[in-house]
């Protein structure tokens, strides 16, 4: 078997993917189900936290297993039935939006994870416009049928009006809430009951398959609760939309599952759908030095990934920083030399890693859709491009605008080496921009997409770092990049003019009539609020 053949197997069993959802939707709780039913974990510990509970596997910051949200995004790789798993868990808090967004930039297609009760929420929709720019196939899980929620067919044309996305049920749910007992799979026109076999769904739920039209599926279910069921799934067949691979991979359709992520019912039938439909590692754009285009195919091309993420502190003995890249083509071997492109010269990649959570293990070998962790020794920046033959750049990450600006000192001058080190770390993820004013360079001004990056910015600094800190929220309420002279540049008396980390220079408004004021008032100028 010749390598590139070896390299073309190594690409079509993997799924690269993100998982995406409003806050508290079951999307931390689903991702550690996956880990459940692949073997990687014993026993499903619960994602809340409450007291005597286990944190969920994803969630290794001790912050967010305190509060039972996902903060950073973690990659896990593990094998469910022969198919390897590349998952994103990425933050479902609106304040971490930014994080979420370049995360999406490194799967191939995602999860949409909706809660029974409340439907599409607003951050779900967010996240659901990102992956329509970026053309990624999204799956629809929709969660906690075990609790009491909407009408399914109510969910279905939600799902459909909101996202503009035609709709497709893959499998019709038995009951609702506590009468939730299976799922028809339509396909095979079976009923799949579930049986708990452990509480609050530690173990995996025991399945029996049944002919929907089966005397035995009859009797399992209540005569008024399978009429019903009948006449929905033939609305479904004459009203309802049609479902190809074709559809589904161009955006056009998602395929919608009921489950509940739980009590495990459900989960099993989702996951072998999931390695069915989404699609395996393929080609991306990147820009050539003359502006013009290229395919960079998986397993044509010599190695290639990018930088989509950087964490800092992951192993806290070393107080190191970590680059995580997805690998978009060819094989990469451990100790491989590659091209910087951003700094022009040649590193060697030594001590690569994979993550289940927090736990590293170094790797030898890795293919495209893989993620690989590095030890970042101030090398990297994200969306850097690395490749073995260089000469072209994968598509910019994009910056968003960023909405609350504040002042951040340490309480203890003695502190200050302290600060200075863990705020550069922050800064480089990320998820925090360090902005400087532009009659002052040492009036240093920290924004970000929401508030709550502020608390766990203080969080770490505290934890991480030993150093207290004074935070003054600044009046400022939006901002713009200015694309122009800016020596030209006509500000308001409210406005503030910064540079970020990258010194493009950026305006700061205490409303948005204010910035709209800026915006008539500078004709020649470009205001703009996202970076690419």
């Amino acid at each position: 078997m010749d390598d590139l053949t070896s390299l073309a197997e190594a690409v079509a069993k993997r799924r690269t993917f993100a998982i995406i959802s409003h806050p508290d939707a079951g999307k931390t709780t689903l991702t550690e189900k996956l880990l459940l039913y692949s073997g990687m974990i014993l026993t499903a510990g619960m994602v809340k936290g409450r007291k005597g509970r286990k944190a969920a596997t994803s969630d290794w910051m001790a912050m967010e297993q305190e509060r039972g949200i996902s903060i950073t995004s973690s990659a896990m790789q593990f094998t469910y039935k022969d198919t390897i798993i590349n998952v994103l868990d990425t933050p479902g808090h609106e304040d971490f939006s930014e994080d979420t967004y370049r995360t999406l930039t490194a799967a191939d297609c995602a999860i949409m994870v909706i809660d029974a009760s409340k439907g599409v929420e607003k951050q779900t929709r967010k996240l659901f416009e990102v992956c329509r720019l970026r053309k990624i196939p999204v799956l629809t899980f929709i969660n906690k049928m075990d609790m009491p929620g909407r009408d399914p067919l109510d969910l279905m044309n939600e799902v459909e009006n909101v996202l503009q996305i035609h709709s497709y049920a893959m499998n019709w749910p038995i009951g609702i809430g506590k009468q939730f007992q299976g799922v028809i799979d339509r396909e095979k026109q079976e009923c799949i009951f579930f049986t708990k076999t452990s509480i609050g769904g530690a173990q995996k739920a025991d399945m029996l398959r049944l002919p929907l039209s089966s005397q035995e599926a009859k009797d399992k279910i209540e005569p008024d609760v399978y009429k019903q069921l009948c006449e929905e799934l033939d609305l479904l067949e004459l009203a309802g939309n049609a479902f190809s691979e074709e559809s589904f991979l161009a955006g056009e359709v998602t395929p919608v599952f009921f489950a509940s992520a739980l009590t495990n019912f459900g989960v099993e039938p989702f996951f072998d759908a999931f390695i069915h439909l989404a699609p395996c590692p393929h080609s991306r754009l990147a820009d050539l030095p003359d502006g013009t285009e290229v395919e960079i195919d998986p397993v044509k091309t010599p190695f290639s990934g990018y930088v989509f993420k950087l964490q800092a502190n992951m192993d806290r003995r070393h107080r190191d920083s970590m680059a995580f890249i997805r690998i978009c083509s060819g094989r990469f071997d451990r100790d491989l030399i590659v091209k910087h492109h951003r700094l022009g010269r040649e590193i060697r990649l030594s001590r690569p890693h994979g993550m289940v959570a927090g736990e590293r293990t170094t790797l030898d070998v890795a293919y495209p859709g893989d993620i690989i962790g590095v030890i970042n020794p101030s090398l990297f920046a994200i969306g850097d491009t690395i490749s073995i033959t260089g000469g072209f750049n994968f598509k910019p990450l994009p910056q968003f605008q960023p909405e609350i600006f504040a002042r951040l000192h340490p309480k203890d001058v003695v502190k200050r080496k302290g600060f200075d080190k863990g705020v550069l770390q922050l800064i480089n993820e990320g998820a925090i921009q360090m902005l400087r004013s532009v009659q002052r360079e040492d009036d240093l001004i920290f924004a970000a997409v929401g508030q709550l990056q502020f608390e766990v910015m203080q969080y770490r600094l505290k934890d991480e770092y030993g150093v207290d800190t004074v935070l003054t929220l600044l009046p400022y309420q939006c901002s713009a990049w200015i694309k122009g002279d800016l020596k030209t540049f006509k500000e308001s008396t409210s406005s503030t003019l910064v540079k970020d980390k990258q010194g493009n220079p950026m305006a700061l408004f205490n409303s948005q009539w204010d910035k709209q004021y800026c915006v008539r008032q500078n004709p020649n100028h470009e205001l703009v609020d996202v970076m690419v």
